[in-house]
């Protein structure tokens, strides 16, 4: 696989993601005024990431995420080198969909929803947030262990479903806490183009602690070893 295959099918997942997940948020705004709830938000998100899946999942794996890349990369199923291409592959999917965003919804609409940015809620501590994110993306990873890396899974086949449907969920659980990111890439296209960094380190550290910490549990505990 060449690495122009494997950069482009992670650019354009995360493009997936991030575009329909900020849409969605802006579009909630009085500004544009659709009026999404959360749960459309959370449906915007899962099924942007579910085809993002089933599309790219054959090309690169369709990790679309770096936490879910540094899960695969201490467990050893792809190359630093990989990991590296992968990881600036889903940032700059993410910024571009920002910035595509940025232009093409109203700035009352960009102002008011801070550019789609995860919203935390102003009771939340670092460490709640931390908490939230670590919580969310342990299970996000655990799915995309359980039902794209597990054969026993994979077997079912339908992982780019249930990968989606985590996502969805977990926003509908977290969302008004920490915003539900559970990918760094997709705090950092938007904050990127905002520049707006208020506890962006928290949406790296809490993701990438929460996906690897998945990702050894179920590689030594749940996957059935041949």
């Amino acid at each position: 696989m060449t690495t122009a295959r494997l950069f482009t099918a992670e650019f354009l997942g995360t493009f997936f993601l991030c575009f329909a997940g900020i849409g969605a948020m802006l579009s909630a705004t009085a500004a544009v005024g659709a009026h999404p709830t959360i749960v459309g938000i959370a449906l915007a998100h899962g099924l942007a990431l579910s085809i993002a899946v089933a599309t790219f999942g054959g090309v690169s794996g369709a990790h679309v995420n770096p936490a879910v890349t540094a899960a695969m990369l201490v467990t050893r199923r792809i190359s630093a080198a990989n990991a590296a291409l992968y990881v600036v592959a889903q940032l700059a999917g993410a910024t571009v969909a920002a910035l595509i965003c940025k232009f093409v919804f109203p700035a009352a609409a960009v102002a008011e929803g801070n550019l789609g940015l995860p919203p935390a809620a102003p009771w939340a501590s670092g460490g709640v947030l931390f908490a939230m994110e670590f919580v969310l993306t342990f299970l996000l990873v655990t799915a995309v262990f359980g039902t794209a890396v597990d054969e026993r899974g994979k077997a079912v086949k339908i992982g780019a479903f249930a990968i989606g449907l985590t996502v969805a969920f977990d926003i509908l659980a977290g969302g008004a806490v920490s915003g539900a990111s559970m990918n760094p890439a997709r705090s950092f296209g938007p904050a990127l183009v905002q520049g707006y960094w208020t506890w962006h380190i928290l949406y790296w550290i809490a993701p990438i602690a929460g996906g690897v910490t998945a990702a050894l549990l179920y590689e030594h505990v749940i996957l059935e070893k041949k």
